[in-house]
């Protein structure tokens, strides 16, 4: 490990392990940001798997860790708490974006058996069908995990729409190549949203399904421990849709979660925590009280309640809590 992540390490934990440290924190909420748990820890750790995804023991370590330093609350717990009357012991919330069928596999026997509770945003479109996210399936199998003759006739398919494959993604090492798609996958992200689409469905599909299906989310929900809200239906950047098409959009990921859940939280989170006024404003309208995004801050009560701080898990900082903790003091809001 490096000088910079040992001395990241250490400033982490003594942010949580010393009364001056802990001082910041009394009284605040974090709210965490999650997508995917993996079944292997080495897949996870890969650059372009890395920022979304965790591996199981990485998980189990992370809410461990978290137990020890927080306590580990229901978001509308975290979000609802009287901010006279808030315990001195920091809460933790957790959240998982897109509703990943990883989620429902990996993730919740482990929240089961330690009684985390957690909140999940569903893409709704994606769920119960066959529909894929373009990030994974375009970055599987570049990787190739579907092959060669996969790979290249993506690449054709790339080289067709104006996005030649940079050289480095056919370099020998396997962190190098992995990091090289992950800046290409982010170059990606200016496509035009059919594009993406075409793209997607252009490449192999494996046997299940990307995305949970409505009979495992009634299945979390009834668990007690699992809640679920809306993350966009078809995870479009809200900022980019025009009013009307923002409007079917906001409406249709409420009524799928209406009809799908029981009790489906009053709390939006942006595809790519991408908001502005605009959407801010047909959020509320929509009947929504609180929006996640994607800025880091310590919840207090006191910002706007439409962008609502998170801290993003990384494999890296599951493993290494300390370097979440780190990045918790540095994106501290007093």
């Amino acid at each position: 490990m490096s000088i910079k992540h040992v001395f990241k390490r250490t400033g982490g934990w003594l942010y949580l392990n010393t009364a001056l440290g802990r001082g910041p924190l009394r009284g605040a909420g974090v709210i965490l940001m999650l997508h995917r748990v993996l079944s292997n820890d080495r897949a996870a750790e890969l650059p372009h798997r890395n920022e979304l995804c965790v591996g199981p023991e990485a998980f189990e370590h992370l809410l461990l860790w978290l137990q020890r330093h927080f306590d580990c609350v229901p978001l509308m717990t975290l979000l609802l708490a009287d901010p006279e009357h808030v315990p001195n012991r920091p809460r933790v919330a957790l959240t998982f974006d897109d509703g990943w069928r990883d989620n429902a596999m990996n993730a919740f026997p482990l929240l089961r058996q330690y009684q985390v509770p957690a909140s999940i945003f569903l893409s709704t479109d994606f769920i119960g069908s066959r529909q894929h996210f373009w990030w994974e399936t375009l970055g599987e199998t570049l990787w190739g995990s579907h092959g060669q003759v996969a790979r290249h006739s993506l690449i054709e398919h790339l080289h067709q729409v104006g996005r030649p494959l940079p050289v480095l993604l056919d370099d020998i090492d396997d962190d190098r190549r992995s990091l090289a798609l992950v800046h290409y996958l982010q170059s990606l992200k200016s496509l035009d949203p059919q594009v993406l689409s075409d793209l997607t469905e252009s490449c192999p599909h494996g046997a299940q399904p990307q995305a949970l299906d409505w009979s495992q989310v009634r299945m979390l929900e009834d668990s007690g421990l699992i809640r679920f809200g809306p993350h966009g239906a078809s995870h479009a950047i809200l900022t980019g849709l025009d009013d009307q098409r923002l409007h079917e959009e906001l409406s249709r990921s409420r009524i799928a979660l209406e009809n799908g859940c029981a009790q489906p939280l009053p709390v939006y989170c942006y595809p790519n925590g991408d908001h502005d006024a605009r959407v801010r404003q047909q959020v509320a309208a929509h009947g929504y009280p609180f929006a996640l995004g994607t800025e880091t801050g310590l919840y207090r009560h006191d910002g706007d309640p439409l962008n609502l701080p998170r801290f993003g898990v990384s494999q890296r900082n599951a493993h290494h809590p300390e370097l979440l903790a780190w990045r918790i003091r540095r994106g501290t809001r007093s």
